[in-house]
């Protein structure tokens, strides 16, 4: 269930994120800038999230620490 709200939640930003870079583009010269920030921010997320959904360690402590 948490895989796929992950899932859900990456498709989400990704089709905001070509809503907000289509709509960027239409001031092209002056929204180069913009775009490049758009772009660093997405990658940086989908990196943050591929590391979370395959650390074995933060799963093994989830599953076995008491709160």
């Amino acid at each position: 269930m948490e895989k796929t709200a992950y899932i859900l939640l990456g498709i989400a930003a990704t089709v905001v994120a070509i809503a907000i870079i289509l709509a960027l583009l239409v001031g092209f010269p002056f929204s180069i800038i913009a775009v490049l920030l758009v772009v660093a921010v997405a990658l940086l997320f989908w990196k943050v999230l591929r590391e979370r959904l395959g650390n074995k360690e933060d799963d093994h402590y989830s599953n076995t620490v008491e709160r």
